[in-house]
């Protein structure tokens, strides 16, 4: 996904970004709206390793399409420089950081006693290893994986910790949603999957339409602050999901969601590309994913100890003891309801409604990040999508596309590819002027 963003950064102008960023999360969207009904299918009709082993055929089909239609970009240096300059330790520290942490939240309470010699030393060494990260690559590393100058400008660093925040809320979203609905609800993985629709497919819709009014516009600001509103709006609405709630109001709570999520996701990559340089566009794309991607991974941790440890404390205040065994069989497999059957009326609605208040909990953990999000749009100043430092170029540029010198795809290129890393001198990047023709 990193790359994909990269690749469309590099072939076209920030002016006509919004357009296909926007496409790219459409496409984002489709798939997240095929995905569950393909899983459904092989769970109830095969088994669940049939959908992994549908990604193989898909992967190389993606590869193929990439060798044919991608254009080679020039390339400078030698290639042994440039892996020499890639930030192994920061990836290994933020890995062993991330690894070290994530397994003591999500375990802790179920598997394992928070306060445990493991997840006491585990919290410990994830720390260091996280502070030993920040060091590398504020002080040591040649080309970070995380620059922290980024974060000195308060519309990027808000836009980051958006995505940060966004991430906790959007990955638990897709996870938690279904185990509500086949848990607390009793629906079918089918029934589960069509659910999903109105989200998805929302939020797939309104990443078009908030790329083309970017495109059109020049704008950007207040699509991210109506975004976040209906974000935080449906995200406060889920609170009240419940076990006897009609369909068609989860339906209209998660059309609100889902338009929230359309207009976020890439208008907030664009200005945080219009608020860089062009030399940090690559870089800032690379950090907000892994800024998205690190928060999915904490909200998955989070809403797993959440879940756990919810469920774990109502059934140990059942108003009716469940038979012998049977509180252990439901711990043993915590994200998925047992057969009931042998249960009597009381005691199955009992069950049902703990799952019903651990899943609230989890709902109950988004709006708090979602709000925050809302605040910190008070710190992106929507300037247009150029840079003063950039308009003298752009016009040179433009005023070349008039005479007819260069195509508009050969500018776009050479906007965004007229720079490279002088790695063999070590002096970073080296900005050079577009070619002339």
């Amino acid at each position: 996904m990193a790359l994909a963003m990269m690749i469309v950064s590099d072939v076209v102008t920030l002016e006509n970004r919004g357009k296909y960023q926007g496409i790219l999360g459409s496409c984002v969207g489709l798939g997240n709206t095929i995905g569950p009904f393909l899983a459904a299918a092989f769970v109830q009709n095969s088994t669940w390793r049939g959908l992994f082993w549908c990604i193989c055929p898909l992967a190389v089909l993606s590869g193929i399409m990439v060798a044919f239609t991608l254009p080679p970009s020039k390339v400078h240096g030698s290639t042994a420089t440039k892996i020499r300059v890639i930030d192994y330790p920061g990836i290994v520290l933020v890995t062993a950081a991330i690894m070290l942490i994530l397994i003591p939240v999500s375990s802790g309470g179920t598997y394992f006693e928070w306060s445990s010699p493991m997840v006491i030393s585990m919290l410990t060494l994830g720390g260091i290893c996280l502070v030993a990260f920040l060091i590398v690559e504020w002080k040591f590393a040649v080309m970070p994986m995380m620059p922290l100058n980024l974060f000195k400008n308060p519309a990027v660093f808000a836009i980051l910790t958006q995505n940060f925040l966004f991430g906790i809320v959007y990955n638990s979203h897709l996870y938690y949603l279904p185990i509500y609905y086949q848990n607390a609800r009793q629906y079918s993985p089918l029934m589960s999957a069509s659910l999903t629709i109105p989200f998805v497919a929302t939020q797939s819709s309104f990443s078009i339409v908030s790329g083309q009014y970017i495109s059109r516009t020049k704008r950007y600001g207040e699509i991210i602050w109506i975004g976040f509103m209906l974000w935080t709006l449906g995200s406060g609405l889920v609170l009240l999901f419940s076990r006897e709630l009609p369909k068609w109001k989860i339906v209209l709570i998660l059309l609100t969601e889902g338009a929230g999520v359309g207009f976020v996701f890439q208008p907030t990559l664009i200005a945080a590309q219009a608020h860089c340089t062009k030399r940090d566009r690559a870089v800032v794309i690379s950090t907000r994913n892994f800024l998205r991607a690190l928060g999915g991974a904490i909200g998955l941790a989070i809403s797993s100890a959440i879940f756990s440890n919810s469920i774990k404390s109502r059934l140990n205040t059942l108003a009716t003891p469940l038979p012998a065994g049977f509180k252990d069989t439901i711990l043993a497999s915590i994200l998925s309801v047992p057969n009931l059957n042998e249960l009597t009326t009381g005691q199955k609605n009992e069950v049902l409604d703990a799952y019903m208040g651990a899943s609230r909990s989890v709902f109950l953990l988004w709006v708090p990040f979602i709000g925050v999000c809302l605040c910190l749009c008070v710190l992106i100043k929507d300037k247009g999508l150029q840079r003063p430092d950039e308009k003298p170029i752009i016009r040179e540029e433009q005023q070349e596309e008039e005479s007819g010198s260069v195509t508009g795809s050969e500018i776009a290129v050479q906007h965004e590819a007229s720079r490279e890393w002088d790695l063999e001198s070590g002096q970073g990047e080296k900005v050079l002027g577009p070619e002339k023709h």
